[in-house]
């Protein structure tokens, strides 16, 4: 309940000095036309002093608002991923470096004779479904050196780049990769029929950094396209792509493969 409070206070001397003088103060009326209540409280405080007499008079106005007060209840209706896919699919696919794009391109920003924090690795590379028969597109991304690992014989990097799959669309992913073991990194989104994807993949380095092989956990999406799938090649150094593929003819290629 919200109150109002309007005060005034009416203060005179009497002129005489006798202690028992007293004079009255007149009380100014006032008219409301406000609907709401009104109190009135009216208080005399009487203080003697050795020669006189002082009449304090306090008028209080209160005004009772008695509005009714809304109260906004937030409704919150709990969400349901109850049919997002959460079945985990596996995609295999080779990255294959057949030095012909000018990459990779090093980037020495910390000008010094060995690799070191801030480096860059600019990539782009081609990519083959797992079985090799098909040429699938092409990876493009970026490597941060992070960490020059000489009693490991390689490198630790942060890296960022996309996974092209022509008119099916891409893959993203994020995270540390490791020149002398295998790593999982982050499957961070998608686009096409990969969008709303998320998961890992595993990297496996086979020739640095020409021949690499990846598995793909992937969750949040509708069943994979067969010609995707297959049965992949075991991982080695010594493996290569179809004549086909590489020559990208037309059976050998997903539509509209990104080149």
């Amino acid at each position: 309940m919200a109150s109002k409070i309007i005060s005034s206070s009416l203060l005179r001397l009497p002129t005489s000095s006798s202690s028992s003088s007293q004079q009255s103060d007149k009380v100014l009326s006032f008219n409301f036309s406000n609907s709401q209540n009104l109190k009135l409280a009216t208080t005399t405080t009487k203080r003697v002093l050795s020669t006189q007499t002082k009449t304090i008079t306090t008028q209080s106005f209160f005004w009772n608002n008695n509005k009714k007060k809304e109260t906004i209840k937030a409704v919150v209706t709990p969400t349901s991923d109850s049919s997002r896919p959460t079945k985990v699919q596996e995609l295999n696919v080779y990255e294959i470096n057949e030095r012909d794009r000018g990459s990779p391109a090093f980037l020495k920003l910390s000008q010094k004779s060995v690799n070191s924090l801030g480096d860059l690795v600019p990539f782009s590379n081609k990519v083959y479904s797992g079985d090799l028969e098909k040429r699938l597109g092409i990876t493009s991304g970026i490597c941060i050196l992070i960490k020059n690992e000489p009693e490991k014989k390689g490198d630790r990097y942060e890296a960022i780049y996309s996974f092209y799959f022509g008119d099916y669309g891409h893959i993203s992913v994020q995270g540390q990769y490791l020149t002398y073991q295998e790593t999982y990194l982050a499957v961070t989104g998608g686009s096409g029929i990969f969008e709303g994807v998320y998961g890992q993949v595993k990297l496996q380095q086979l020739i640095f950094p020409f021949k690499l092989f990846y598995t793909f956990y992937l969750k949040g999406i509708a069943d994979l396209p067969s010609e995707l799938l297959g049965t992949p090649v075991p991982p080695s150094p010594t493996v290569e792509p179809s004549a086909a593929a590489k020559a990208t003819e037309p059976h050998a290629t997903i539509p509209n493969f990104t080149n």
